[in-house]
């Protein structure tokens, strides 16, 4: 029994070295086919690679995590940005402010930064888009496959340990087996030995080895099977199986990580992107910030508010006692025009401008009957608009009345223009309907047309208007340059304002609230357009008189002679001039003249010549014009 042990050992060993060849070949091809290879490497790491991978994948969900985190911040961080430019955007109050450099820099400035929270929408939608629905579906994907990986080595784990179970039971099978063999060969000849046994009991113990021998021969043969199934299955499990498994969970860890790699550099992508117009943008805020001129806008502010009227000239000195005693005292302290110096366009009511008018008329016209019916006529000519001013900007200074009525002409010009594109449209669509029925109605244009006719109509009518106004304008310009309504005359030995009719009055003057809309309805009233004045030629140190209503409403005119003034030399026209503006006279070319008055800085002297019906001429010609010589 001993030998057929031995030779049944020899076999086996035998087996298994010419199975040991064929195995080292596969294990060897598998290392050479994953060379540093988790399946090789990290053959028996089986829990660790399945904690790694999962921390792993845990990690591209944090990143995923982070982006929406950083999309909810980008959105609301644009949302803010548009939301701060809507804030501080110019009202419709300010747009005529619009017009100054530094509040266009600023308005280009919300323009920008208004496009700064686009690309900031930009960035927060692509990064929603692409980046995070990337993530995500990597994320599901990973964890998908690497739940298969890991049930199958699950499975192959299953696979190995029941065959090690399998060889662990059949190897204890054969060692009983092999045991009570032995206990069966010494029964037997122990049997063989003793003389006192019949030979049927020795048969019997002879039976029993045979059969003992045999199930041990049978187990023996069994465990060897299972030993070399177990070796085979252990080879391919750790040879192949698994390390294909482990290969698999680093090509998952591996896709993992270059998709990270990826997401990082799409998402700076992304944001590189955008980068060259927030540069734009960064640029236009820039030249938006070197787009302001001080210079410009101080030049903007003297156009917008400058009034057009000339500083006050100094206060003379009143000498009293060359005043006649009789001569009621006169105070040229107030003739200072601050009415449009200090007045501010629309901050006059109805009510101060008809207390204003009513002042003034009752100190011109006596009768109330007259003074109403001139009210009337100044109240329907310069009726308020919707905003509380006055039709023809009236109220306004000289130079803002003018800048208004432009732009309304302007207007109305743009509107004229686009009316009449319309009409012709509208007459040419008339004449192919007339031309060619099938196209449409001629009637059905007919009321179109009459209603672009009217319109077109009304629109001339009101720039007719306006233009009218802007003329008018212009010429109280002229008459407000004129040396006339400038100079201070010396009248009875001292100083005293003028009139535009070159009369002196004392109570020219109010003072308190009425003023400011006084001086603008004198001008106008006593303008040589009114008839109230006296012309271009009058002055009131050539005889004329002021003419003033009496209580019965009639006029009487009273004469004053005064005395001429010493000629202070005599000049030569250099050029001929044509006199347009009340207080100045003609001259021609060549024509000799006295100097009566210096110029005092407004660039007008005062001259004097005869004429033909033994009188003299007195009044103001441009300083340029002519050629001085004065008396030593």
């Amino acid at each position: 029994m001993s030998l057929r042990w031995q030779t049944d050992q020899a076999k086996a060993a035998q087996q298994q070295k010419l199975a040991e060849p064929e195995n080292a070949a596969a294990a060897a091809a598998a290392s050479s086919n994953n060379k540093m290879s988790w399946g090789t490497e990290l053959w028996d790491q089986y829990d660790n690679l399945s904690i790694h991978t999962n921390k792993g994948i845990e990690v591209l969900d944090k990143y995923a995590n982070f982006l929406r985190d950083r999309v909810v911040i980008e959105t609301e961080y644009a949302g803010k940005l548009r939301r701060l430019v809507k804030n501080y955007q110019p009202k419709k109050k300010e747009e005529e402010d619009n017009e100054f450099t530094s509040r266009q820099a600023f308005r280009n400035l919300l323009k920008e930064v208004g496009d700064l929270a686009g690309q900031r929408e930009v960035v927060s939608e692509t990064l929603q888009l692409q980046i995070i629905q990337g993530v995500t579906l990597l994320s599901k994907t990973l964890r998908e496959d690497r739940k298969k990986c890991l049930n199958d080595g699950t499975m192959l784990q299953q696979a190995l340990s029941a065959q090690l179970s399998s060889l662990e039971r059949a190897k204890r099978n054969y060692d009983k087996a092999y045991r009570d063999s032995e206990k069966a060969v010494e029964n037997y000849k122990k049997a063989d030995m003793d003389f006192n046994l019949s030979r049927a009991e020795v048969e019997r113990y002879k039976n029993i080895m045979t059969s003992k021998i045999q199930q041990s021969d049978d187990a023996k043969n069994e465990y060897a099977n299972q030993l070399q199934k177990t070796n085979n299955l252990q080879q391919q499990h750790y040879g192949i199986l698994l390390p294909a498994v482990f290969n698999r969970l680093q090509e998952l860890d591996e896709k993992r990580t270059r998709g990270i790699r990826e997401f990082i550099i799409g998402a700076a992508d992304v944001e590189s992107s955008v980068a060259p117009i927030i540069a734009r943008c960064m640029e236009g805020i820039v030249k938006a910030g070197e787009s302001i001129n001080e210079t410009e806008d101080s030049l903007k502010v003297i156009e917008r508010y400058q009034s057009g009227f000339t500083p006050p000239t100094d206060i003379p000195f009143e000498d009293l006692s060359k005043m006649d005693p009789s001569a009621v005292p006169q105070s040229n302290y107030s003739s200072v025009p601050y009415n449009h110096l200090t007045i501010k366009s629309g901050t006059l009511t109805a009510a101060k401008l008809k207390k204003a008018r009513g002042g003034i008329l009752n100190s011109i016209f006596g009768s109330n009957k007259q003074r109403q019916i001139i009210e009337a006529c100044i109240t329907m000519k310069n009726s308020l608009t919707a905003d509380g001013q006055k039709e023809d900007f009236s109220d306004l200074p000289p130079n803002q009345q003018r800048k208004k009525l432009q732009a309304k002409i302007a207007e109305l010009q743009h509107k004229v223009d686009q009316e009449t594109n319309t009409r012709d449209g509208l007459m040419k669509m008339k004449i192919v309907y007339e031309a060619n029925s099938s196209l449409g109605n001629p009637m059905t244009v007919e009321g179109q047309l009459n209603e672009s006719e009217h319109e077109l109509e009304k629109l001339k009518v009101n720039l007719k208007k306006y233009q009218g106004f802007l003329d008018k304008a212009n010429q109280l310009q002229v008459a407000n340059n004129s040396p006339q309504s400038n100079r201070n005359q010396l009248q009875n030995g001292h100083r005293t304002s003028r009139h535009s009719n070159g009369s002196a009055s004392a109570d020219d003057h109010h003072d308190g609230d009425d003023q400011p809309d006084d001086a603008g309805s004198l001008s106008s009233s006593a303008s040589p357009e009114s008839g109230l004045g006296t012309s271009h030629t009058s002055l009131p140190g050539s005889g004329q008189g002021s003419a003033n209503e009496n209580a019965a409403g009639e006029e009487t005119t009273y004469e004053t002679e005064v005395e001429l003034l010493q000629p202070l030399g005599t000049c030569r026209a250099l050029y001929p001039f044509e006199a347009t503006s009340e207080g100045s006279i003609p001259m021609n070319e060549g024509e000799e003249l006295q100097v009566i008055e210096n110029d005092q800085g407004d660039g007008w002297t005062r001259v004097r010549r005869a004429n033909n019906s033994n009188g003299w001429d007195e009044g103001f010609v441009p300083t340029s014009y002519i050629e001085c010589t004065l008396f030593a």
